[in-house]
This record gives C-alpha cells, sequence and structure tokens, in this order.
C-alpha cells in the first residue's frame, strides 16, 4: 500500500514538479524533520540531568557522578546493540565515508538510533557533545529521503549536506554556521545549484527550534567593546597555542581511543573505560557533560565556581591553584571524550573542542591579567576566539569556525581576530598533522577519502578492471632465442619473467635486448635471467588508485606489473588508467 502511494506520488511529481523545484522542496522537508530531531535530543538530554541531580546537594551529588557516565555508557551499548542496532563511534567520520565510498547512502537506522543512544550518553554525563549525532541523524534523512525519492548519489549528496546544515543550524541557532559546516566539512564541492538547498534547510532547521523551544543562546557571552590593534600580539600567541591545544586534542583522543580498542570484551572496555571517566570526573567535576555552562560561568569572571563542585577542592580560594586547574581541565577533557565514545558511548567532540578551546583562552587572557603581563585583555574575547581556535584546528574547518562562534555568541564585530586566530591556528596544526581529527580516525581504520573530485573519480576505479593481462611472460630459464619468438608474436615491448610457480622475478623490455636480439650465437648462450631487472616498482591489487598514481608519479614509469604476495596478475599502464578515468567523469557528469 505504501509503495503505491509513493510510485503515484513519483510518476505526479514527475509530470508537474521539476528535479530542481522538488529538490528545494525536500530540503526545507529535511530542514524541519532535523530541526525536530534536535529538539527531541536537546530536550531529552536536558531533562534527565535535570532529573538526575534535583533534591541532591551538590556536595554529595558529586559522588555519583562518578557512576552516571559508566551506566549511560552501559545503556547506550545495550540499547545501540540489541534494540536500534547502531552503536559507537563519532559518527561524522562515517559520513564522510559513505558519501565517497558508498555512494551517499546511509542506513536507515541513523536516522534515529543516535537521537536514543546519545540522548543516554550525555544525558547521563558523557563528556562529549550532541552536535555530531545531529549531524549523522540530519545526514541520514537527506540520504534516505533522496533514496525513497529515486533520486541519483549526486541529489543525495546535497540532501546529506541539507541534513548536516539543519542539524547544526537546529543545535547552535546558527544558519550560516550550518551551512558552512556542511559545504566545508561534509560536501567535497558545491555549486550554486547546491547552495539554496542548504540555506533553506539550515534556515527552517534553526527555525524549528526557535518555534518549539525558544531561542535559548547555548553561550552568555557578555562582549563590551570591539577590536582593539594593540591586542593583536596576543591573538598571535593565542592562534599558535589554539594550534598547540589542537595538536594535543587530537593526538590524545586517538590514543585514548587506540588504547580502548585493544580489548576485545566489550564489556570489560565499558567497565574500563566508564571507571576510568567517572573518576576523571570526580577530580574535575566541570568535565561533566558537555561543559557549555561551565563556559557561561567563567564569562562571569570567577573561575573559583568551577571549583564549588568538587568535593576536595571547593573551599580553596587560591587563584594560582586554580590557574592549574583550569590547565589540567585543558589535558583531560579529550581524553574524557575519548573515554566516552571509544568504550561505547555515542557523541561527538564537537562540543569538546568548544569547552576546550574556551578554557584555553580564558586561561590565556586571565593569566594576562593576573600576572600583568603588558595590557590587560578582555576575558570575554578570547574566550571566544579561542573557542574558534581550537574548532579550527581540531576539524581543520576555519571558515565553520569563524561565522559558528561568531553567529551563536553575536561577536561579529570580532571577525578580525576570529579570522587571524583561525588561520594561525590551522597553520599549526598542519606543520604537525595535515589530516582533521576525523580524517586521522578513518586513516586510523584503513579507510582513505578522497580530498578533491579527481581523487573522487581515481577512487572509483577498480585496479583489476583495468589490469592488461595481454604480456606474453618468458622463463628465467629461457634464453634469448625463446624472447625472440615471443617478440614476433606480441604486440608490447614489456615482457615479464615468471617462474613455474608464478612469481615474478624481473622484466625485459625490448630496449634491453635491441642490441642483441639478432646475434644468432648469443641467442642461444644468453639466459633470460642475466637479462632481466626489477620493475621501476610493483603495484598490489588492493592498493587505491591515489597510491598507484603516487608509485607512477615517483618511478617515472608508463607502466608497472601487478603482483600478489610475489605472484604475477598483470600490468597497469597509465594510459588504461587515463582512458578509465575519462569514462568515469563522463558518467557522473551524466548523473
Amino acid at each position: 500500500m505504501a509503495k503505491d502511494i509513493i510510485t503515484r506520488f513519483l510518476i505526479w511529481r514527475l509530470k508537474h514538479i521539476s528535479t530542481k523545484n522538488f529538490m528545494l522542496i525536500l530540503s526545507g522537508v529535511i530542514g524541519i524533520l532535523t530541526g525536530l530531531a534536535s529538539v527531541m535530543l536537546k530536550v531529552s538530554v536536558h531533562s534527565i540531568q535535570h532529573w538526575l541531580i534535583e533534591g541532591f546537594q551538590i556536595e554529595y551529588a558529586n559522588f555519583f557522578f562518578i557512576l552516571y557516565p559508566l551506566i549511560g555508557i552501559f545503556l547506550t551499548y545495550v540499547v545501540g546493540k540489541y534494540i536500534v542496532n547502531d552503536y559507537g563511534g563519532h559518527g561524522i567520520p562515517e559520513i564522510l565515508y559513505n558519501i565517497s565510498k558508498k555512494k551517499s547512502l546511509i542506513p536507515r537506522v541513523k536516522m534515529y538510533s543516535r537521537v536514543f543512544t546519545s540522548c543516554l550518553t550525555v544525558g547521563l554525563g558523557g563528556s562529549v557533545g550532541l552536535e555530531a549525532p545531529i549531524v549523522v541523524t540530519g545526514s541520514a534523512i537527506g540520504s534516505n529521503s533522496g533514496l525513497l525519492m529515486h533520486l541519483n548519489a549526486k541529489k543525495r549528496n546535497i540532501l546529506i549536506g541539507c541534513g548536516a546544515a539543519g542539524g547544526i543550524s537546529a543545535i547552535f541557532g546558527s544558519p550560516i554556521g550550518g551551512v558552512i559546516f556542511a559545504i566545508e566539512v561534509i560536501l567535497m564541492e558545491v555549486n550554486t545549484g547546491a547552495f539554496i538547498p542548504l540555506l533553506i534547510a539550515s534556515v527552517l532547521g534553526s527555525l524549528t527550534t526557535m518555534v518549539l523551544i525558544g531561542n535559548d543562546p547555548i553561550f552568555s557571552f557578555n562582549l563590551s567593546g570591539e577590536f582593539i590593534a594593540a591586542h593583536t600580539p596576543y591573538y598571535l600567541v593565542l592562534g599558535v597555542l589554539t594550534g598547540l591545544v589542537s595538536v594535543y586534542f587530537i593526538k590524545a583522543v586517538l590514543r585514548t581511543e587506540n588504547l580502548l580498542e585493544k580489548q576485545s570484551n566489550p564489556w570489560l572496555k565499558i567497565l574500563i573505560g566508564g571507571a576510568v571517566l567517572g573518576l576523571i570526573i570526580f577530580f574535575f567535576p566541570p568535565i561533566y557533560g558537555e561543559g557549555y555552562n561551565t563556559l557561561n560561568s567563567l564569562i562571569l569572571g570567577d573561575p573559583a565556581v568551577l571549583l564549588n563542585r568538587s568535593p576536595f577542592f571547593s573551599e580553596i580560594n587560591n587563584t594560582y591553584f586554580i590557574l592549574f586547574y583550569l590547565l589540567m581541565i585543558i589535558f583531560a577533557k579529550p581524553i574524557a571524550a575519548a573515554l566516552t565514545i571509544g568504550s561505547g558511548g555515542s557523541g561527538g567532540i564537537f562540543a569538546p573542542s568548544l569547552y576546550v578551546g574556551g578554557i584555553t583562552g580564558f586561561l590565556f587572557a586571565f593569566a594576562n591579567n593576573f600576572f600583568g603581563i603588558y595590557i590587560p585583555i578582555p576575558v570575554a574575547h578570547f574566550t571566544l576566539v579561542a573557542m574558534c581556535g581550537v574548532m579550527s584546528g581540531v576539524q581543520h574547518a576555519p571558515l565553520s569556525a569563524i561565522f559558528l562562534i561568531a553567529e551563536v555568541t553575536g561577536g561579529y564585530e570580532l571577525f578580525v581576530p576570529l579570522m587571524l586566530v583561525s588561520a594561525i591556528s590551522l597553520a599549526t596544526t598542519n606543520y604537525f598533522d595535515k589530516n582533521s581529527l576525523y580524517k586521522n580516525q578513518l586513516l586510523e581504520q584503513g579507510k582513505h577519502i578522497p580530498e578533491t573530485k579527481d581523487e573522487e573519480v581515481l577512487g572509483l576505479i577498480d585496479i583489476r578492471r583495468i589490469m592488461e593481462k595481454d604480456l606474453l611472460p618468458i622463463h628465467p630459464d629461457a634464453v634469448l632465442k625463446d624472447l625472440c619468438g615471443l617478440v614476433k608474436l606480441s604486440n608490447r615491448n614489456i615482457f615479464p619473467v615468471v617462474d613455474e610457480k608464478g612469481n615474478l622475478n624481473g622484466i625485459i623490455t625490448l630496449d634491453d635486448i635491441r642490441d642483441i636480439m639478432f646475434d644468432r650465437e648469443k641467442q642461444n648462450e644468453v639466459q633470460i635471467s642475466k637479462l632481466m631487472h626489477s620493475p621501476p616498482d610493483t603495484i598490489q591489487p588492493s592498493e587505491s588508485m591515489r597510491e598507484v598514481m603516487d608509485k607512477f608519479e615517483r618511478s617515472g614509469a608508463w607502466n608497472l606489473p601487478v603482483v600478489d604476495n610475489g605472484i604475477y596478475l598483470g600490468f597497469i599502464s597509465k594510459s588504461r588508467i587515463f582512458n578509465a578515468y575519462r569514462t568515469r567523469l563522463i558518467r557522473q557528469q551524466r548523473e
């Protein structure tokens, strides 16, 4: 029945609505649906957090914070594995891989699974954010909407971007930031036709949230004054500092997750990760949950509020200790985020990167003002700009960071320092690591996503399909006369030397024998093993086309042999790659 209705609708749509206009309508629907999912997620998380601490005296509630994250991760794993069949992981790297390698097809379960699992994880104190789960949810809604409407991969790709833009816009109330994020992080390329659907989805995602739960800003920055040119040296230093913090953030997350990955028993992994996370939160309560309330408290100018929930340090009001405490939070937060996700929780590093950036900026400005270094600087401004710097460095998304932070906080007058710190932070991060955290996570899984359209098309070429097998092999114990016989039969100028077991021993080209091939005496005396030489390089059938092209570039060769554990399979030529590339490119343009 449902299929019949959809079929009739599709027939009607083809007759009355152009694909271009239908994409605009569909992008609006995706924006609204993603906004609804965002509202559901935010309300659920905040309700759980309020219920857990309601009626507790804060000094006693802190002891419960040790257990809450562990319980949340456990429930997340159970629900994810046994109910919705989708658990663990950051989410955004999977979306990037699905776009690149799976024709923009995202499993249907992700349209709702991350809403449930991240609600449990973050609601019970997991030290991650809600942004990645809602991006996954919106992207899945976009992909499956396109699949349901029989749209091709190119159109589905745009709808995935619409879902991501709507998600970020709905969570932060940032329509421009949502569009930029979709363009910079999710989509590989965007033309004018794709830009308009992104705008529609982003605006409607934000409007849905505003209508249902109001326009309550995440951050309560009280920005007074404008950018002062005399503060530029401070911003330069802050850019380098946030870049270094970004490098630490990436390394800490990857190494912590790798350590957890070594534990094959999922239940033991939950116990270890949850227990260590609870212990960290016990000593550093501000790490509990997303942490946005902590940033808002700091902006009010009283960092001592961070110690109020600590059973050990609540009575301490020493500025030196507070500075040290903030520094320890910067080191601990990435580890806590990695423990949350790596042990089975659901969430993303979007919020933790903003949190660490905010703490870094606050610590930098507060320490400068406390020690009286040069001139006083505005704490709120540097907290805001440092959030932009760390987000830019961790996600390699400078434009997203600039517009998102400016839009959320109303700090448009700080565009100059936002741009400056974002650029320096990214340059500093790139000096140590060329890849964002998302790409590093994919590379650790043995997955590579293309950075350009050329790489994407090359990635679609299968080595085995373009491999040439018409080259005539010769045994290493044969003599030159045997090879001359093959020359008469072959129209190729390369001859692989292959033994009886199929192993490639070397190659011979016509240039190698041109001077002696007509010498009758040498034809009977010279063995092939004396004439052969090693190829400039070899190709494994499992290698990507990017690796293959790198080998052609390094070796300067036009033809390279394909071997599998030493066994000769065939040859790859540049001309065949170019022909396959041209065919794939034409096919994509037609789609």
